[in-house]
């Protein structure tokens, strides 16, 4: 059974950073993509960032180029952990963020459609 658990979310001011984990089980996941996605009250989940697991490949959103980082540690007790730090964090990136994971085709990494597993996600609030 696979379960992606997020945690690191919370209450921080404009400019400051974050780290969100991801926990990812029940599955062998080196053969897998992993993204971030959030999405905010009244609008649509968006993309915000996906790593390949096997080459370390990462994809950002344009609004998150340059402030967040994607990255991955490989299984410890076959649990398989997924980062996203978050850096110089702004009032529009507030919302609940999900971890995702899919296998990994090739086939595209923006698209919330392609992935298979969801978390359940953790809330992100950037204040003045």
């Amino acid at each position: 059974q696979v379960q992606l658990v997020e945690s690191g979310g919370g209450l921080v001011q404009a400019g400051g950073s974050l780290r969100l984990s991801c926990a990812a089980s029940g599955r062998t996941f080196s053969s897998y993509a992993m993204g971030w996605f959030r999405q905010a009250p009244g609008k649509e989940r968006e993309f915000v960032a996906a790593i390949r697991w096997s080459a370390g490949r990462t994809f950002y959103a344009d609004s998150v180029k340059g402030r967040f980082t994607i990255s991955r540690d490989n299984a410890k007790n076959t649990v398989y952990t997924v980062y996203l730090q978050m850096n110089s964090l702004k009032l529009e990136d507030t919302a609940v963020y999900y971890c995702a994971a899919q296998q990994d085709y090739g086939l595209g990494y923006f698209d919330p459609r392609r992935y298979d597993y969801w978390g359940q996600g953790t809330q992100v609030t950037v204040s003045v």
